[in-house]
């Protein structure tokens, strides 16, 4: 009796502390990025191989990469767990990719990634995504997470937006690119237009999605000021880089194209950042309308314009 009771004492205090850990993770919040282990190599073409092997090595399937600007890779990867997921929710494409970056700062190299719970939150996802999260650290490392320092709250994140008046992910008229008649013509009409570079804007990757017809595009952005590199420039000025935030997406779902407006989506990635001030949203205000023009102009010369 007594062994049992003491055993009873035990199995309770483990729950307890399973419960507490739980309840501290949720009060601290989650954040964007995650920081990977210090790579071996010090030549960033050498180290992108290497995470992309370290990565293949778990399972990921690497959609694609670039380099947005001078010492900087970033390799967008999916699974599929992503995609399985990604068809059981609405819209669920933006999250069928995690983006892994290298960067090089000084004379050392970052290796960084998305954090798959805290995107699987903002972009209203089904699942959390605790499984791809543990098979990105295996492959790539953890030491910290970052982003945000005090982390934001995962019932928080499903309804986000930076401020009032700004918007959320299901403001779906500021979303709005283009409408086709049917899926097949917006999906051609997107690769014809990032195909043919149309406003400096190219491919990146592609994702279909299983099961319905969706699907996912990165694309990089190379000229004005919606640019991945004059952006970046201006908010990404700490010492451990958010290169990750790259590259924008394009969705095609249905017969529609759509974009998160980047009120939502560089804030999304950057919550901290100021309103105000020489590294704040005040110094990219013409950013969002540029992104958005730039996209429009790349997809829809025949289509029903928004």
């Amino acid at each position: 009796m007594k062994r049992r009771t003491i055993v009873s004492v035990v199995l309770a205090s483990l729950v307890l502390f399973s419960m507490a850990a739980m309840a501290q993770a949720e009060a601290e919040g989650l954040k964007p990025f995650v920081l990977g282990a210090e790579p071996q190599q010090t030549d960033l073409e050498q180290a992108a191989a290497a995470v992309k092997t370290g990565l293949q090595g778990q399972g990921f399937e690497v959609a694609g990469s670039y380099a947005p600007y001078p010492n900087a890779v970033v390799i967008v990867v999916t699974s599929d767990a992503l995609k399985a997921n990604a068809a059981k929710s609405e819209f669920g494409g933006y999250g069928a990719g995690m983006r892994v970056a290298v960067t090089k700062v000084k004379d050392k190299l970052q290796v960084s990634y998305t954090n798959p719970p805290y995107w699987a939150a903002a972009y209203r996802m089904k699942e959390d995504l605790e499984d791809v999260k543990a098979k990105l650290a295996a492959a790539l490392g953890k030491q910290k997470e970052y982003g945000s320092e005090d982390g934001i709250k995962e019932k928080s994140l499903r309804k986000y937006n930076y401020m009032m008046g700004m918007e959320k992910f299901d403001s779906l008229g500021k979303h709005d690119l283009a409408t086709f008649k049917t899926y097949q013509e917006a999906v051609s009409a997107v690769e014809g237009g990032l195909n043919a570079g149309k406003a400096g804007v190219t491919k990146v990757y592609r994702i279909d999605i299983p099961g319905k017809e969706e699907a996912v595009f990165g694309v990089a952005i190379a000229r004005g000021k919606g640019a991945d590199k004059y952006i970046m420039d201006y908010i990404d000025f700490a010492d451990v880089k958010s290169t990750a935030h790259l590259p924008y997406e394009v969705l095609v779902s249905g017969n529609k194209v759509y974009h998160l407006f980047a009120r939502f989506r560089i804030a999304i990635s950057f919550p901290d950042l100021s309103m105000m001030g020489s590294n704040s949203f005040m110094s990219i205000m013409s950013a969002p309308g540029a992104i958005k023009d730039a996209l429009t102009e790349t997809i829809t010369p025949a289509a029903e314009k928004k």
